[in-house]
């Protein structure tokens, strides 16, 4: 008995320090997840696909649309733009902006920003694209291409509505997308500012901007249908993760959970570049062609993935090849594939392509390939 409760004693301590803890919350949170941004790889989810409301979290994508028009020169920062009767009246935060009244796009996107003021909001996408209805359109082909398939837009600022929605998931990549945008990184981290010489104050609703270590921004949302919402962005050394959380019952928990999820990420995982074994890239044996093998190659080298800290040694490498191939092979075609595994689980995968290309074998090539080997005699 005394051995067996030994044994229990040090599985324990051992469970406790040397096994990251994964995150266990008492919030009802109804969607969470924790993306590492550059590689996209998901560190932690939960109904991280669940279709849900996202109220406010839907101007990341506004955001990423006016960075990007800022980007492409499509927008600037000192353009004035004129408050329509239809922007002054929208309702929920706002900085009362009245019809007619003209202001930089700069104020208007400190305005979004900070404060998340919808009226500020709408004036924004009627500048870029003639109309709020026209702007969502842009906000939707965006979402596509980014590879949202479970998000669609109904407004530019977040007001519930049935068609109106998205994805833990969905809301992390456009979140990711948006923080490789430096223009708006001093607002994302202002917590108290002024509009209108000091008459209209802006006070950031995310509150971690003042608590957590490494945070870069994100966006706070909350309607009577979505709950309290959250994105956030932080960065520590070479790791910069996104985590996002859905459906709080209250401010507190949206904030906590959050936190959590980026604690969890900083403290249990590091990057890791994959090694590659050139000596199993052997040659691989082409028929009918002009070249009797072919090398592979990995065709996505030197990238980071993200393992658990102090893994690395446990990493496994698989390499895959076709057993021949038939000319003609083209520059680019797949030859294999090149698999990381911790653990059984993937962890990075690329193909392995031909270096080059290799023509097919034919009488004409086959008579100039004999004339060659005279001349050189």
């Amino acid at each position: 008995m005394k051995k067996f409760l030994c044994v229990l004693s040090c599985f324990t301590l051992f469970a406790v320090f040397c096994i990251p803890a994964v995150p266990v919350y008492a919030a009802s949170a109804k969607s969470e997840i924790l993306v590492e941004a550059e590689t996209g790889q998901v560190l932690f989810s939960q109904n991280a696909d669940k279709k849900l409301p996202i109220a406010s979290v839907t101007k990341t994508m506004s955001l990423l649309l006016w960075a990007e028009d800022i980007a492409e020169g499509k927008l600037a920062l000192e353009d004035k733009i004129k408050a329509t009767s239809y922007a002054s009246s929208a309702d929920g935060s706002v900085i009362w902006l009245n019809a007619g009244e003209e202001m930089t796009a700069a104020e208007l996107l400190e305005a979004v920003i900070v404060s998340s003021a919808n009226d500020a909001c709408i004036a924004l996408a009627e500048h870029s694209a003639g109309s709020e209805a026209g702007f969502v359109k842009r906000m939707n082909e965006r979402a596509k291409e980014l590879g949202m398939n479970d998000t669609r837009y109904a407004n530019c600022v977040g007001y519930d509505d049935n068609l109106h929605y998205s994805t833990a998931r969905d809301t992390a990549i456009v979140t990711a997308e948006l923080m490789k945008h430096e223009v708006y990184r001093g607002w994302m981290l202002t917590w108290l500012d002024y509009l209108r010489g000091g008459e209209t104050q802006l006070v950031n609703t995310n509150k971690l901007i003042r608590t957590y270590n490494g945070i870069l921004g994100g966006k706070t949302g909350t309607t009577d249908n979505a709950g309290c919402c959250l994105t956030v962005c932080a960065e520590r050394g070479d790791m910069r993760l996104v985590a996002v959380t859905l459906g709080c019952e209250n401010d507190d928990e949206r904030f906590s959970s959050a936190k959590e999820l980026l604690d969890y990420g900083f403290g249990s995982f590091e990057k890791f570049t994959p090694e590659t074994d050139f000596s199993q890239l052997k040659p691989i044996k082409v028929t009918r062609g002009t070249e009797q093998e072919i090398a592979p190659v990995i065709k996505t080298q030197g990238v980071d993935c993200v393992i658990k800290k102090g893994r690395s040694a446990d990493v496994k490498y698989e390499y895959t090849f076709v057993e021949q191939c038939e000319a003609p092979v083209e520059k680019g075609q797949f030859l294999g594939e090149y698999l990381v595994t911790l653990d059984g689980a993937e962890v990075f995968r690329s193909e392995m392509i031909a270096t080059r290309d290799v023509p097919r074998m034919n009488f004409w090539r086959c008579l100039w390939l004999i004339m060659s080997e005279l001349a050189a005699f």
